[in-house]
Formats: structure tokens, C-alpha cells, sequence
């Protein structure tokens, strides 16, 4: 069966077959019993997350690499362990009740759809899939079916950006009419096709880590571990990794839909890897925080962002507007400023400007105070930061990952209990990520402006549809 069938069996009614998992009282449940699909790297670190709510029980664990399940499995002994997911879905159904997916990004969609179309609520890493079909079917499983879902993007839940959020929406730069956002990360690579191939480790079982993608040699140091994120088969690119987590804030702050226009301004493709930089530029229809029309940059890999005129930065930290003598008492004196950032007009090494009709909002990434610069000046914001709080539960500023990452896990987990909401469901990812993959698609028409027809799920270039999927392979 190909994609297209595949994806359109799973939204018919009659393919529905086991009870969702809406079906059941939720706020009944002692314990959430979770399944993990990829537990080495990023999956590791999110069955550490999840598995420290106190009301979960890691119940299934599956990798097709046996050295990552044996370190998953010496932390959670009485565990089932698998190495195909499909084994698992298949034999703990009646036995989980919620399904985390932390695989390569070519693999989120099968193993997603497969645990929602058993009614489990999944925590589904990011993006949420490879392909702009695979997150429209998501969506509208997750939604048919009334499913708890969450992507993994941890940096929703911190404090800096939800203050930017209700900052931008309270109007403390006006209408934004320009977005800038970047990161120097190089998930690129512009080297040649490797040729051959080498002895696939004991350890792994290649087949299934290719999954439903088309078959290839293993080469060594080309795909696992690790440096799949640069492959168009495999991964989405330093867009598809720190564009999500950059892109977020902005998005979720301007209430955005999916683009108008996309264009990315890169080296030739060579259907192999993703170019080493990336200028991608976005035309959103207005929404009512932005002016009638807006226009999002995006710019990755070593040596960005370019100097514009919109990031500039004051001369230094101490030549801010308006700070009065009493600022050490201020919301401000709490946050830490990152070294790099106080440096005399340097950009953070990732972040995003706002550009406004009232001044512009830099948000540095990640765990640094938003600062509003109006005529080439810092200006104190810490009265707009106090009405924030006063309005909003806020809660204190804490910069310490390690106590605040497992905060959106948890999130997840409590909405499986019925005790709260997840404020990154699949009906807010799948757009976030259509528009990421927007993005990644231009990236095979260098320099050329794609027309999106949002509502048809196409391109008016025909030629860039043949993009928006591709084919499963049976495995």
C-alpha cells in the first residue's frame, strides 16, 4: 500500500477498530503506563522526563539500536523491551496507555499514526513528521478521535517565552510587520554522495531503522548515530531542529497560520543532504497582532545571522533608556543575562527580533529575558513585565534546565490524567511544522518564490507537490 492509500485508510471510520482512548475516564487512572519508541540520544533524555512524573510506570521500551535499549532497560528492569514498534503497538496495547515517540524524524508519522489509530495519547518529539501530509493526518486523527497529544517542544512551557508571548499580545511593540529568526547550527551538508557501503553494527538492525523509508546501504557516519538530521530521507535540516524550538514563540505569539509564500535561498539540491545555509523568507496573512500582512526570515547554518538593519543592537548593556535607579529592585534584576548577550552590540548566538510599528522585542534562545529597543535603545520593561504577572500565573524565573524541562512531559502526562491541558497539541504542531516544512521543501527550488494554497494542501508550482510525501516502503 502507498502513502496516499495508507494515510487515507487510517481516517476512514471502519479503520478505527480498537476503542479510542477517550472512550475511558482518564481521571480515573492512579498511573499513566507508557510506552517509548527510540530511547537512545533525545529519546533517553525524554523517558528520563516523563518517567520522573510520579505517576508514571515505564511499561514498554523499544530501539533498534540493542545498546540504547540495554541502558533503557537497566533503568526501568521490569520494562518489555522490542526493537520493532509495530511488535509493541501490537502486543502491549491493551497494556500502555500513552505512546512517546522519540525516533528520527522519518519515522514520527508511522509510529504516531499507528499508536493513535489504537486510541493512545502520543508525545511525539519534533518536527512532528517529515512530510506536510503526515501532520495534516495527524492533526485530524488526533482531533477525529479526541486524543491527548503534545510535541516535544519543551522551550513552550518556560517562562521567557510565554512572557514574550503575553507581551507581544499586550502590544508592547504595536502591530509586528517583520519577524527575523536564526540559528548557526549546520545540520547541512555539502559534501559528495557516500559510495558503498560498510558491515552494519551488531548492535543495530538497519532495516528497521530505515523503517518506511526507501532501502540504502549503511555507510558508517553518514546516518546512525546521529547525523541522519542532515539527510532529506532521514531528517529536515538545522530548520527542521532549532526552527522549530525558534520558530515556536513567534508563531504561538502572532497566533499565525501557514504561509503564503516561501521562498529559501540556498545552494542546489542534490537530493542527497540539506544545504550547509539557509535564507528562507515567509509571507503570513495578517492576524490581529501583526500589520496586514507579515513577512518571517529565517537564516541558518555557520556565520548567520547577516547584519540587517533590523538587528541592530544598542552600543551596550549600560546605555539603556529610561532604566531608573531603583531597576536592581525590578522583575529584571532576577533574570540572568547570557555573557554572549551583554557583550557591546552582539547578537545572541540564536534568537529571534520582533519588528514593530512601536520598536522590536529580541527574544534570545533560550532562558534570557525578551528586551524591547525602541531608537537604538534598551528601555526598561519591567512595568509591562509586572502587569504580565498580574494578570497571568506566571510564576517565578527559573533558569535551570533541569528543573524546568520535565515541566511540558508533565504537562503531557496530567492531561492523560484529566488534571490539565497540553498547550502544544498536534492541532497547534501540525501547522508550526507544515510551515517548517514549507520552508524545507523551497530548499529544492533555490531563489524561487512557492505559492502555498493552504486550504488545497498544494503549491500553485505543480512541480513542488511531488514533495509534500513520498512513498512507504514495506519493511
Amino acid at each position: 500500500m502507498n502513502k496516499r492509500d495508507f494515510l487515507k485508510s487510517i481516517l476512514s471510520v471502519s479503520s478505527l477498530t480498537i476503542l479510542p482512548s477517550w472512550a475511558w475516564p482518564y481521571n480515573t487512572l492512579n498511573e499513566v503506563r507508557t510506552a517509548h519508541i527510540g530511547v537512545g540520544n533525545m529519546g533517553f533524555e525524554d523517558l528520563k522526563a516523563i518517567s520522573s512524573h510520579s505517576q508514571v510506570k515505564v511499561t514498554a521500551l523499544c530501539d533498534v539500536d540493542s545498546n540504547y535499549l540495554k541502558a533503557a532497560k537497566k533503568m526501568f528492569p521490569e520494562a518489555k523491551t522490542f526493537s520493532d514498534y509495530r511488535e509493541l503497538l501490537r502486543t502491549m496495547g491493551d497494556k500502555i496507555d500513552a505512546v512517546i515517540v522519540s525516533t528520527p524524524d522519518h519515522t514520527h508519522a508511522p509510529a504516531s499514526i499507528t499508536a493513535m489509530k489504537m486510541g493512545k495519547p502520543v508525545y511525539c518529539q519534533k518536527p512532528l513528521t517529515h512530510h506536510v501530509t503526515e501532520a495534516r493526518v495527524m492533526r485530524k486523527l488526533a482531533e477525529e478521535m479526541n486524543l491527548v497529544t503534545q510535541m516535544g517542544i519543551q522551550v513552550h512551557s518556560f517562562y521567557d517565552y510565554k512572557l514574550a508571548t503575553l507581551l507581544i499580545q499586550s502590544g508592547i511593540i504595536g502591530k509586528v510587520h517583520t519577524v527575523h529568526a536564526w540559528s548557526p547550527k549546520n545540520w547541512g551538508y555539502n559534501g559528495p554522495t557516500p559510495q558503498g557501503s560498510d558491515p552494519v553494527p551488531d548492535s543495530l538492525d538497519w532495516n528497521l531503522w530505515l523503517g518506511t523509508s526507501q532501502e540504502r546501504p549503511y555507510k558508517k557516519g553518514y546516518y546512525h548515530p546521529g547525523n541522519w538530521r542532515k539527510l532529506v530521507d532521514y531528517g529536515c535540516g538545522t530548520l527542521g531542529d532549532m526552527g522549530v524550538h525558534i520558530f515556536d514563540t513567534p508563531y504561538n505569539a502572532l497566533a499565525l497560520d501557514v504561509p503564503l509564500t516561501i521562498k529559501n535561498e540556498c545552494r542546489e539540491p542534490n537530493g542527497f543532504a540539506y544545504p550547509e545555509n539557509n535564507t528562507v523568507t515567509y509571507e503570513f496573512p495578517g492576524t490581529e497582532y501583526t500589520a496586514k500582512s507579515l513577512k518571517w526570515i529565517w537564516y541558518d547554518g555557520p556565520g548567520v545571522p547577516k547584519m540587517h538593519e533590523d538587528l541592530k543592537l544598542p552600543g551596550s548593556i549600560s546605555e539603556k533608556d529610561g532604566m531608573s535607579d531603583k531597576r536592581e529592585q525590578s522583575m529584571e534584576d532576577k533574570m540572568s543575562l547570557n555573557a554572549k548577550e551583554a557583550q557591546e552590540g552582539e547578537l545572541p548566538e540564536q534568537g529571534a527580533m520582533f519588528v514593530g510599528e512601536q520598536g522590536r522585542l529580541l527574544l534570545p534562545h533560550f532562558m534570557q529575558l525578551p528586551r524591547k529597543i525602541v531608537d537604538g535603545k534598551y528601555v526598561d520593561i519591567s512595568k509591562e513585565i509586572s502587569q504580565v504577572h498580574s494578570t497571568y500565573d506566571m510564576g517565578e524565573p527559573i533558569r535551570n534546565y533541569e528543573s524546568e524541562g520535565p515541566k511540558h512531559y508533565h504537562q503531557f502526562i496530567d492531561a492523560c490524567l484529566g488534571k490539565d491541558t497540553c498547550t502544544a497539541p498536534f492541532s497547534y504542531a501540525s501547522k508550526l511544522t507544515e510551515t517548517i516544512l514549507l520552508g524545507v521543501i523551497a530548499g529544492r527550488f533555490p531563489g524561487k518564490t512557492l505559492h502555498w494554497n493552504a486550504e488545497q494542501g498544494a503549491f500553485t508550482e505543480k512541480e513542488a507537490n511531488k514533495y509534500l510525501d513520498s512513498e512507504y516502503r514495506s519493511f
